[in-house]
């Protein structure tokens, strides 16, 4: 290995790659050169051996530059100095495959490339070096991030109609300063859809206050609600200022407004009728200029006819009505929101977890998700705290769910048997892309940042034709 040749490339650290091989050299580096993937050999100090074209293609450097150079000066990448992949590998003698890392090319840019390690050994098995192919992700994350600026609304992600439909709304009803409904299960997306509204409205600017109404007796929400004076009750030993005050200019989102009490709703609808209150304890009035957004998972008609919530306060609050589908009936959200929720934990965790397992994949899309999207965030997240490779098996995730697949479980309507995938996404996005651009693959390949050829192999794969 220190005699090195230095050519554009370096191959006798790759001739070992292939034992009893009649292939010379310059044979090794033409094929090496066109291999689409970046790749590289160090020897035992980390000094890059050989760099084939792709490698110099995504990184910028030339072979010339790049060869006798220590690795971590070309990729740069943070974990080089604390967590070598390379290094572990050699140090393991297991490959490492797949990890998405960032990269700085020459010029400092950011690639994301997807990369894989292992041990380079000489013909009688003893340890030389290390090998490494690494991918360029640019198109992949370009086409993430279309994904996500299609089927996303601030927090929200849904490539299901309902989802879209709402999504559609949301700047009209934001711009407005009607009261909002917003009806939903619990962990369906409640407190997001309200923010998204605000952050929408004119309001953006002043504060988005929240009050869960079913956490806090009467007593403690009227507080809570419309702040206090000193004295008014045991241990209101200080004036405390209210909600309400508080959200004064901005927005006011009432959670759970239908496990109030008529009394409760009675002041409710004062403030939001008036824009006036007192504080408890006080008979100086104080007003708010407050947009309020309501919410609740309960059915407001049967509490109505049942005589537990005022009809008066559900007209004055049902200006906009909001409806949320629960995760059951737009099962089609789930690859996506699985993906979302995969990509966030990795950045929590950094671990590279990449793929789920079919079974495991089964199970999540079957499952009836009573807490709905939250949930299946948690599911998510209790399978990153179990993981110890890159894929998520079925016994990753929680017990609930693996204790059901295929066992007695109550099977989700016959439409739902086929369940849609990410691909399906993908597959509309690029199409609507085609259809934008009259079919030009030149055109919709510029539109959705990757090269025409690149379009052209995912039309193949996910069975566009081309017209």
């Amino acid at each position: 290995m220190r005699n090195i040749v230095w050519q554009r490339h370096d191959v006798t650290a790759m001739a070992p790659l292939k034992r009893n091989s009649s292939l010379g050299p310059e044979e090794v580096a033409t094929i090496l050169d066109s291999v689409a993937d970046g790749v590289f050999t160090i020897d035992e100090d980390f000094v890059i051996t050989s760099f084939n074209r792709a490698a110099e293609e995504i990184t910028g450097f030339s072979a010339a530059e790049a060869l006798g150079e220590k690795c971590y000066n070309i990729f740069r990448v943070s974990v080089c100095q604390t967590e070598c992949l390379l290094a572990e590998a050699i140090r393991t003698g297991r490959p490492i495959t797949g990890l998405e890392l960032t990269i700085l090319d020459r010029r400092n840019n950011e690639v994301p490339i997807s990369v894989s390690n292992a041990v380079l050994r000489s013909r009688n098995g003893q340890t030389i070096g290390g090998v490494g192919t690494f991918r360029d992700l640019t198109a992949v994350d370009s086409f993430r991030r279309e994904i996500r600026r299609r089927y996303s609304f601030q927090d929200m992600l849904g490539k299901n109609d309902r989802m879209q439909e709402m999504f559609a709304m949301i700047p009209d009803v934001a711009a407005s300063n009607a009261t909002v409904l917003i009806l939903g299960e619990t962990g369906a997306g409640k407190e997001p859809l309200a923010r998204a509204i605000h952050d929408k409205s004119p309001r953006c600017e002043e504060a988005f206050i929240k009050v869960n109404c079913a956490a806090l007796p009467d007593s403690l929400l009227e507080s809570e609600l419309f702040g206090h004076v000193a004295g008014a009750f045991t241990d209101a030993h200080t004036e405390r200022t209210g909600r309400f005050e508080l959200a004064d200019g901005g927005t006011i989102f009432l959670d759970e407004i239908g496990d109030t009490s008529p009394a409760m709703q009675a002041k409710l609808l004062r403030v939001l009728q008036e824009g006036k209150f007192e504080p408890v304890g006080s008979s100086e009035t104080h007003s708010a200029d407050v947009r309020a957004i309501a919410a609740t998972h309960r059915d407001l008609n049967e509490l109505m006819a049942k005589g537990k919530f005022r009809k008066d306060l559900y007209y004055r609050i049902n200006t906009v009505v909001l409806s949320l589908p629960p995760l059951r009936d737009r099962r089609d959200d789930i690859p996506l929101l699985i993906e979302h929720f995969i990509e966030r934990f990795k950045g929590l965790t950094g671990k590279q977890v990449r793929n789920v397992a079919p079974d495991a994949m089964k199970a999540l899309m079957r499952y009836p998700w009573p807490g709905n999207v939250r949930e299946l965030e948690h599911a998510i997240e209790h399978a990153f705290i179990l993981i110890k490779d890159s894929t998520i098996e079925l016994d990753h995730l929680p017990e609930e769910l693996t204790r059901t697949t295929g066992r007695g479980m109550r099977p989700g309507p016959a439409r739902l048997e086929a369940p849609s995938t990410l691909a399906d996404a993908e597959r509309q996005v690029i199409e609507a892309a085609l259809a934008r651009n009259h079919w030009s693959r030149a055109d919709a390949g510029r539109e959705l940042g990757m090269s025409r050829s690149t379009l052209w192999r995912k039309m193949r794969k996910l069975g566009i034709s081309a017209k």
